[in-house]
């Protein structure tokens, strides 16, 4: 068996997630960049010596997740047999990826991605705008600004279509949140942008870019908000910068929102920016419980409140939890997704993967995540400034000394 596991999304919503403890990947936060996460070696026990494959029979239409990455480990599965098994699975979370898929991902996993610099998100009156512009990228040199309103991809209207729709046609997948055909530098994406009462069209060429997952702002006199679209490698290093340049005596406003997750191993490092070490999640690998720890030495006392919608999931719902429950911070927004199972991917000789979902994982009060989500300490009514609201909770919460 593979020695990795990992929490990943529905691949409805995610474009790319191989991960080793990984939650989850960006496309479901409306960032047209695609950047995911890696995750950290888990802890598997050593594989039993076997002399020769044992031929593999699913029960049912139920996959038995373990016999199966077992019987590819013996080479007893082929690609096309695991690729079968695992679309019959009736398992949401389980996916199978062709070599090449699983090396372009690699790629994001290490905070870079192919696309054109500029993220969207969707109003609700089903109008998309660009929320953000990457610097040095295609979108930027062309001239594209945040709140340009996105009128059309490659002649495709987007206006009312799911943000993951749109991401998708961005990020070179026809359209199809669920294709996984990699994006390839240099192809083209047709763009017809509104910027007041002018439509103007103009033609970008995919590139592979750096990931920018972390942004800063000062909303208030001694508040810092850090916002955090996912978990690639690298991200818990630009918070903790953040945290060390910023003026933030009056608190943090940690902003998970639209986070669908990434490296189990800088979400804990990031946890581990607010805590003195401690539990910060257990889960499960066929049935054997393990822990994460934060380190020691974070900063215990400087007011902080996590931001969480509903498109905040996987790595970032057991940061929000881990903090949560150890009286860290006070959640405020809206109920979270609710992803909190655990994949394990298994490769065969020719470079494909499956994930195969193995187990759960809790917040450090024995809470599970999986299809319940963490509910906020409070709860931001749809169409109130979720924002506005956490800087009442932040003055409410005192000067840290």
């Amino acid at each position: 068996m593979s020695g990795r596991t990992m929490f990943a999304e529905p691949r409805s919503i995610r474009r790319g997630v191989t991960l080793t403890l990984v939650f989850g990947a960006v496309l479901a936060t409306g960032a047209a960049t695609g950047s995911f996460g890696r995750a950290a070696e888990g802890d598997p026990a050593p594989a039993a010596v076997r002399t020769r494959p044992r031929p593999y029979t699913p029960a049912a239409d139920r996959l038995d997740a373990a016999r199966l990455a077992r019987a590819i480990d013996d080479g007893a599965v082929g690609p096309q047999d695991a690729a079968a098994l695992v679309s019959r699975s009736g398992d949401r979370w389980a996916a199978f990826y062709t070599a090449q898929e699983y090396e372009g991902f690699q790629q994001e996993l290490d905070g870079r991605y192919t696309g054109v610099g500029l993220w969207v998100r969707r109003a609700p009156d089903g109008v998309v705008r660009v929320s953000r512009v990457q610097d040095a990228s295609p979108a930027r040199r062309a001239g594209v600004r945040t709140g340009d309103r996105l009128v059309a991809v490659d002649g495709t209207a987007v206006t009312g279509r799911p943000v993951t729709e749109v991401v998708a046609r961005l990020r070179g997948a026809g359209g199809d949140p669920d294709a996984t055909a990699a994006p390839r530098p240099g192809s083209p994406v047709r763009l017809v942008l509104r910027r007041g009462a002018r439509d103007r069209t103009v033609t970008l060429r995919r590139a592979v870019l750096t990931a920018e997952t972390v942004t800063v702002s000062r909303p208030g006199p001694g508040i810092l908000q850090i916002a955090v679209d996912s978990f690639p490698h690298g991200t818990a290093g630009r918070v903790r910068r953040a945290l060390a340049a910023g003026d933030h005596r009056r608190g943090v406003l940690l902003d998970l929102r639209g986070n669908s997750g990434g490296l189990v191993t800088e979400a804990v490092e990031v946890a581990s920016a607010f805590l003195d070490g401690g539990l910060v999640a257990r889960y499960d690998v066929h049935g054997r419980t393990r822990s994460l720890y934060a380190a020691q030495g974070g900063d215990t006392t400087t007011p902080l409140v996590v931001l969480v919608d509903g498109g905040t999931m996987s790595a970032a719902e057991l940061l929000a939890g881990a903090l949560q429950d150890r009286g860290r911070a006070v959640v405020a927004g809206s109920p979270t997704f609710g992803k909190g199972s655990v994949q394990m991917p298994s490769t065969l000789p020719d470079g494909s993967v499956a994930e195969l979902t193995v187990g759960h994982y809790r917040t450090p009060s024995g809470r599970t995540v999986d299809g319940h989500g963490i509910r906020p300490d409070l709860t931001v009514a749809g169409g109130r400034d979720a924002g506005a609201a956490a800087e009442t909770v932040l003055s409410g919460l005192g000067t840290a000394s």
